[in-house]
């Protein structure tokens, strides 16, 4: 039972009845939110929140905890420690530069139902902001295949790439669009990103289940040397991501 709940309603005189009006559900959402406490959409938590006249963090605490799945953790954990993340990516933008509406669309294109895409667009939105976003941010280099520019709605490519040319002015981010016209390339095989740390290089590979970390860098950086030369070159990468002249 979600006890904060229960007491905000009954310090602000609310009933479910009433507290599903003002929030725009159905009474018996508001009674799963009490129990057995089903955690609402983040815009059902905002919205409760503030008709019951408290902070969401006291009446979801938990909401504020980690949801990313167990096996993404330790790199969530090697990110917040990194002084440099060389990120390539094939055919999506990376996450930690993703927009919500981009990162809504990606992760909607997989098994994860409403609930849980918000969910998880709401904590890849918070590990943007730890990581890119601290006091001492980590330098931050992608490359990104213009493949992922290419792929996606419109609209929200639009918003995506002018977030890309916006976040490219931070003197922490560099970003290097990998062109078509460079045919095939050594990063072929899958995305990767190198994080730096004070102890040692980690770098995190992804695939369809799920993600994994490794110490055996070597090869990786190799190959990151590779498309670094290949890429366009910084300000060459923002002139490209400005004209974005195969969007209609």
């Amino acid at each position: 039972m979600n006890q904060a709940l229960k007491v905000a309603m009954a310090d602000r005189g609310e009933t479910i009845d009433s507290l599903a009006e003002q929030v725009g559900v159905d009474p018996k959402t508001v009674g799963r939110w009490i129990t057995p406490g089903r955690v609402p959409h983040p815009r059902h938590r905002a919205a409760a929140a503030s008709a019951l006249g408290r902070e969401v963090a006291d009446i979801w605490p938990d909401v504020l905890k980690r949801r990313e799945p167990a096996w993404l953790r330790p790199w969530v954990e090697t990110e917040l420690q990194a002084t440099a993340l060389r990120s390539f990516q094939v055919t999506v933008i990376p996450g930690l530069l993703q927009t919500p509406e981009y990162a809504s669309a990606v992760l909607s294109s997989g098994l994860l139902g409403p609930d849980e895409v918000a969910d998880y667009v709401e904590t890849r939105m918070r590990r943007q902001k730890a990581v890119l976003e601290r006091r001492k941010p980590p330098l931050f280099v992608a490359v990104i295949d213009e493949f992922a520019l290419r792929r996606g709605d419109p609209e929200i490519m639009r918003a995506q790439l002018d977030h890309l040319v916006e976040l490219a002015q931070r003197p922490n981010v560099l970003l290097h669009v990998l062109p078509l016209d460079a045919g095939f390339h050594a990063g072929q095989a899958g995305p990767f990103v190198i994080a730096t740390t004070d102890d040692s290089d980690v770098a995190y590979l992804d695939d369809q289940a799920a993600g994994r970390l490794t110490n055996e860098t070597a090869a990786l950086w190799s190959i990151w040397d590779t498309l670094r030369s290949v890429a366009l070159p910084r300000r060459q990468t923002i002139d490209f991501l400005e004209a974005r002249s195969w969007l209609t």
